[in-house]
């Protein structure tokens, strides 16, 4: 869920995270780009994926393509339908068929484990829906 409103990078950022995909590194683009925080910009990109040992060509390639804006953007609608309207917010439920989840408990915001174990507790004495 980039957050352009506080990052102007945040999507094109949320893009190369995908374009590591590609590659086998979508969670070391992930972390990386956190670690950088609001540092990290559009610019840096090709510095990253040499850190990361990505075949550069490839990863900027698939980067000018645009191919996961779409997606990306369809997530964040998604999400949005879903109540969520920041970050980090989790939403916890009962697995249904076809490995999907029906969401029925939202926690917003950074909590601490006593937020997460009570909720989960809660779902655990609730009969499946």
């Amino acid at each position: 869920m980039p957050l352009e409103s506080i990052h102007k990078s945040a999507f094109r950022l949320a893009e190369a995270a995908n374009c590591a995909d590609e590659q086998g590194k979508f969670w070391e683009m992930h972390d990386l780009l956190f670690a950088y925080k609001m540092a990290a910009q559009i610019e840096d990109l090709p510095f990253y994926a040499k850190e990361l040992g990505l075949d550069l060509d490839k990863f900027q390639q698939c980067l000018g393509s645009g191919k996961y804006a779409s997606a990306i953007r369809s997530d964040m609608a998604e999400a949005h339908n879903a109540g969520v309207r920041s970050t980090p917010t989790f939403l916890l439920g009962f697995p249904q068929p076809e490995g999907k989840v029906k969401a029925v408990k939202m926690i917003k915001g950074a909590q601490p484990y006593a937020v997460f174990k009570q909720v989960i507790e809660s779902l655990l004495d609730t009969p499946k829906q």
